[in-house]
């Protein structure tokens, strides 16, 4: 049975009591703040009790009420400026420098410093969170090693050799890339990709395949598990060079652009493909 079900009987012989919500006002760190409560009440004789769930309520609609009346951001606000940008708990931990606990806890009812409210602001704001062109991460020529290493050992075959050219390997990393940004707001690898003759593209490829080949993998960030999950994701729908090279050709935000130009992280959400 749930609890929004159970049948609470007053303790004073008046019968089956109603579940009620009430304004109510109390004083918390020393502001007089009003919260919604939500209790089971004798329609007879008004006793009150609260539901067996609700004391934790109660304690975050508290909490949440002194938030916002000292204009900090509540549970909700964070939340919520999470999906507003597309950001993950662990993608905003990382933006601010904290431990993705931190980010749990400030949502599920703990109240943060001004110095961490602040600092929350910041990091949900749209200019920040929406780099158009690197994915709201550093470029790193490492890591894009890295995310092609996990390539290979999924598709279980190389892709960087002394002749490549990414032709082939800037697709698997453009769609990484994008796909990243896309479900978890934030890029593999902090490239550029513009839209080239033969399909996405790193931007300024040919200065970077020598470095990239000679990038150091180990001083690279590792790999989350989600975004391992991508990587295999991608792996699976396009085994083979040619497939990943002809999909990337029939995305419409690679074919709607003019040559040369930026392709920007925003066009993700248009993705057709995967």
């Amino acid at each position: 049975m749930n609890e929004k079900d159970e049948i609470m009987m007053c303790p004073n012989g008046h019968g089956t009591m109603s579940i009620t919500k009430t304004d109510e006002c109390v004083k918390f760190r020393g502001a007089n703040i009003t919260y919604q409560a939500i209790h089971y009440t004798c329609p007879e004789c008004g006793f009150k009790k609260d539901m067996s769930s609700q004391t934790s309520e109660t304690q975050k609609a508290i909490v949440d009420a002194y938030r916002k009346a000292v204009n900090l951001l509540t549970s909700e606000d964070i939340r919520e400026g999470r999906k507003r940008f597309g950001l993950s708990q662990e993608i905003l931990a990382r933006r601010m420098n904290v431990g993705i606990a931190s980010i749990k806890r400030w949502e599920g009812g703990l109240i943060q410093t001004r110095s961490m409210d602040n600092a929350l602001r910041s990091a949900l704001q749209a200019e920040i969170i929406r780099d158009r062109y690197t994915g709201n991460r550093n470029f790193s020529k490492s890591r894009i090693k890295m995310v092609l290493k996990q390539f290979e050992y999924i598709l279980g075959r190389r892709l960087l050799n002394k002749r490549s050219k990414m032709l082939f390997e800037a697709k698997y990393l453009w769609y990484a890339d994008m796909i990243a940004f896309r479900d978890l707001g934030e890029s593999m690898t902090g490239s550029t990709y513009a839209a080239l003759p033969y399909g996405p593209q790193l931007n300024n490829y040919r200065d970077l395949i020598d470095e990239i080949k000679n990038a150091d993998e180990s001083n690279s960030e590792l790999l989350t598990t989600e975004e391992k999950r991508i990587i295999s994701k991608i792996a699976e729908a396009f085994p083979k060079d040619q497939m990943v090279y002809n999909a990337a050709h029939r995305e419409k935000i690679w074919q709607e652009k003019a040559s040369g130009s930026i392709i920007p992280y925003s066009d993700s959400t248009k993705l057709t493909e995967l």
